[in-house]
C-alpha cells in the first residue's frame, strides 16, 4: 500500500508561488491586505498542489474559534428526544449558517456543565435555564466568553430570551379551572444541569406559582392535602409521558385532566390513555406547554401554550453574534408573546362531576 504524500503547507506555497507567507496566509484570511492579482495567484497556487487550510490554524490565526456552544440542559439522552430543545437548535443554526458559524452541542462533561464550559472551544455560549449567581457564570466571565440564556434569570446581568412563564401558567391553568376542572394532576419538569433548590426563578418554579396563583382564585391549591391536586414529575420524552400516563391511570382519584409541563409528556400522556381505552377528553383531559408541532398532529390535537421555541434560539443567537463583535445590546432582556392555545384535548366538566 502506497504512502500518502506529505500534505502540502504554506510554506510550500510561498515558494511556488514566489511571495512570502504571510501574503499566502493573507490570501485565505485577510485577502483585503493583498493585491486581487497577487491572490489569484497565491490561491490557483494552492489548488494545483492540493492544499486545503488547516482549521484549527486559521482560527489562531484570526483568535477566533469560529463556533459557538448550546449548553444542552441534560445529558443527550434526553436533550436530543425533546422536541422543544430540537427547536430552540434550529433557530440557534439558522444564524450561526448566516454567520458562518458552526454551532457545537455541549453536554454536562463528568456531570459537571461547570467542566463543559471550562473546555469548550468556543467564541460565545447559549444556555437554557441558567441564573445569576451559579458557578458556570464565574466560569465565563473569568474565560470573557460571552453568553445568552434561553428561560434563564431575566436580569440585568445576564442577557436573555423569556416568555412570561408565570403568567402563561396562570392562564393555562385558569382555563382549566374555567372548565370545571377541581381534581388535576400536574406533570413537572425535572431538574437540569442548572438547577438547584436554592434558586427560585428557574422555569419549573415560575410555572409552578402561576398555577398555584390560579387554583388559589378557585379555593384550590398545590399542596392540598385532600389529593383534589396531584403533582409529579417527568423527563421530556415520549417514553416518559407514556410512563407518567400509567402511573395517572392507577391513581384511586384519576384525575379529570392532566397537566403537563411539556408538550411531549402530555402527548405521551395521550397515547397511553388512547392504548389503554381511556378516552380523551371524555374520560380525562390534557393540557400541555409548548405548542410543539406534533401537538397539533396528534390526535385529540392538544390544548398548549404557545412558546415559539425557534424564535427564542434565534434571537439568543442574533445577541450573542452582537457581543461576539463588540456591538452593544439594545436590551439584555427580551421576552416574547406567548398565546394560549384551546384545541379538542380539554374538555368542560359538567358540575356534576367535578369531583
Amino acid at each position: 500500500m502506497d504512502l500518502p504524500q506529505k500534505r502540502p503547507t504554506i510554506k510550500d506555497i510561498a515558494r511556488e508561488s514566489g511571495y512570502s507567507k504571510t501574503a499566502v496566509s493573507f490570501a485565505f484570511n485577510e485577502p483585503s491586505r493583498i493585491s486581487a492579482k497577487a491572490r489569484d495567484i497565491i490561491l490557483s497556487t494552492a489548488d494545483r498542489l492540493g492544499y486545503i487550510p488547516d482549521p484549527m490554524a486559521r482560527n489562531f490565526s484570526l483568535r477566533r474559534h469560529l463556533s459557538i456552544g448550546f449548553l444542552l440542559p441534560q445529558i443527550i439522552h434526553y436533550s436530543m428526544r425533546n422536541p422543544y430543545t430540537l427547536q430552540v437548535i434550529q433557530g440557534i443554526g439558522s444564524v450561526c449558517q448566516k454567520y458562518g458559524y458552526t454551532l457545537t452541542l455541549i453536554p454536562p462533561l463528568n456531570e459537571s456543565i461547570t467542566d463543559a464550559v471550562r473546555s469548550a472551544a468556543v467564541d460565545g455560549l447559549i444556555t437554557m435555564g441558567m441564573q445569576v449567581g451559579m458557578d458556570i457564570v464565574d466560569v465565563m466571565k473569568t474565560r470573557k466568553l460571552p453568553f445568552v440564556t434561553i428561560d434563564g434569570t431575566p436580569s440585568e446581568d445576564m442577557p436573555s430570551v423569556n416568555i412570561a412563564d408565570e403568567e402563561a401558567s396562570y392562564q393555562i391553568m385558569r382555563l382549566v379551572l374555567e372548565k370545571g376542572h377541581r381534581c388535576i394532576t400536574i406533570i413537572s419538569l425535572s431538574e437540569d444541569a442548572f438547577e438547584s433548590d436554592e434558586f427560585e426563578a428557574s422555569v419549573p418554579k415560575r410555572r409552578k406559582r402561576g398555577y398555584e396563583r390560579a387554583l388559589k382564585e378557585f379555593g384550590l391549591s398545590l399542596y392540598d392535602l385532600d389529593g383534589s391536586v396531584t403533582n409529579m414529575v417527568s423527563e421530556c420524552t415520549l417514553e416518559d409521558g407514556k410512563h407518567a400516563g400509567h402511573l395517572i391511570s392507577k391513581l384511586r382519584n384519576r384525575p379529570t385532566c392532566v397537566m403537563a409541563m411539556s408538550d411531549i409528556v402530555a402527548i405521551g400522556c395521550i397515547l397511553y390513555f388512547k392504548e389503554n381505552s381511556i378516552r380523551v377528553p371524555d374520560d380525562i383531559s390534557v393540557v400541555g406547554f409548548d405548542n410543539i408541532i406534533e401537538s397539533q398532529l396528534i390526535t385529540p390535537a392538544l390544548t398548549t401554550v404557545d412558546q415559539p421555541a425557534q424564535e427564542k434560539g434565534y434571537l439568543a443567537s442574533e445577541a450573542l453574534f452582537r457581543m461576539i463583535n463588540g456591538e452593544t445590546l439594545g436590551s439584555t432582556h427580551m421576552e416574547i408573546p406567548f398565546t394560549i392555545i384551546e384545541r379538542q384535548s380539554l374538555k368542560e366538566v359538567p358540575s356534576s362531576d367535578e369531583y
